[in-house]
């Protein structure tokens, strides 16, 4: 099945208003999505006024897929979540949201503020049946491929029973976007053996061993290329996501550094050129941007903040292929004929 075939008539609600730079980055970045993704359509989500302007002319050169949905209000990336649920109920980003419970759209994407999507998506829509929590999914270079890592951020104390369902919800979202039968799941230890780890890390490697899911047993390298699914609780997995964007930025002041240091290390620099191109162009954090809040009752894709247009629009390719690719009713389906299980209490964090 092709994209075209499978996307039909997808629509997305994208929150134009969020993040650092607002509609100067999402509008560009819709612009480009359209162009390449001819069977879905856009709702632009914001303020009348700051949008008006362009989604006219792109309504000239796209006809009716693109649309306007009026919101008043935008949420700050430094707000608490609780006063944006409180005071900013015609937020952009609650709007956007809102739009796949009314059934306007099958997946929201915003660059706004962390803490408030996830609590704000988790109200409107509510999450699926099975699931406890919803989690923070996205994906990352790996050796050979790439890998797909949750929870990053979104539940910092979790149960063995809360491990097991982020291995069931990445499981499906790596058969969904990636269209891999069986991904192979891992889940993240100090050690491989079984012996290793504390007692909830054990108690998940056990359950997760009874599942149908194709389990690797514990890994302890995400980029080792050893499973296609990482299961980690929200703080290992924003710890090591945080550390991974600070070893990525340190180890490119280092390259650039030896590379300037005098005029036989730049005549080196343009002969490696080609090689440095190709290793940014495989490595460059903004091929991966966009993290599926997995779990909840429609697909919802969470940009950085600070995202360009490239970045941005590969958030809205995230969602595209989730929504397409019938992301929500296969964790559902699974999730029905999974085994009961005994919900536990896990402690949630308001932003990354």
């Amino acid at each position: 099945m092709t994209d075209s075939e499978s996307e039909g008539s997808l629509v997305l609600a994208v929150d134009c208003m969020g993040g650092d730079h607002g509609p100067q980055v999402t509008l560009p970045a819709i612009e480009a999505f359209l162009r390449r993704r001819s069977g879905v359509s856009v709702l632009a989500v914001g303020q009348p006024e700051a949008l008006e302007a362009e989604v006219a002319r792109l309504r000239r050169r796209f006809g009716g897929r693109i649309e306007l949905a009026p919101a008043s209000q935008v949420v700050g990336m430094d707000e608490a979540p609780t006063s944006a649920m409180r005071n900013k109920k015609d937020s952009s980003l609650r709007v956007a949201i809102e739009q796949i419970k009314a059934g306007r759209a099958q997946a929201a994407v915003s660059a706004g503020n962390t803490g408030a999507l996830m609590s704000i998506a988790r109200f409107v829509l509510k999450t699926l049946p099975g699931i406890d929590r919803p989690a923070i999914a996205t994906v990352l270079p790996a050796r050979g491929s790439r890998v797909w890592v949750l929870d990053l951020g979104a539940n910092v104390d979790c149960t063995a029973e809360h491990l097991r369902q982020f291995g069931i919800m990445g499981s499906l979202l790596v058969s969904a976007v990636e269209q891999v039968e069986r991904p192979r799941v891992g889940l993240l230890n100090i050690g491989t053996e079984d012996i290793k780890g504390n007692q909830v890390v054990r108690e998940a490697a056990a359950l997760l061993r009874t599942t149908d899911l194709n389990f690797v047993g514990n890994v302890e390298d995400i980029y080792s290329g050893q499973a296609d699914v990482v299961v980690c609780d929200g703080f290992v997995g924003n710890v090591a996501l945080k550390t991974t964007e600070g070893l990525a930025q340190m180890l490119a002041l280092i390259l650039r550094e030896e590379f300037n240091r005098n005029l036989l290390t730049r005549l080196m620099g343009l002969a490696a050129y080609p090689v440095l191109k190709h290793f940014k162009a495989r490595v460059d954090p903004r091929r991966y941007n966009g993290a599926v809040l997995v779990g909840l009752r429609g697909v919802v894709v969470k940009s950085h903040g600070g995202a360009d247009a490239y970045a941005f629009g590969q958030a809205l390719d995230r969602a595209a292929e989730a929504a397409a690719h019938r992301l929500v009713e296969r964790i559902e389906q699974k999730m029905a004929g999974a085994w009961p299980r005994a919900a536990s209490p896990v402690t949630e964090v308001s932003s990354s």
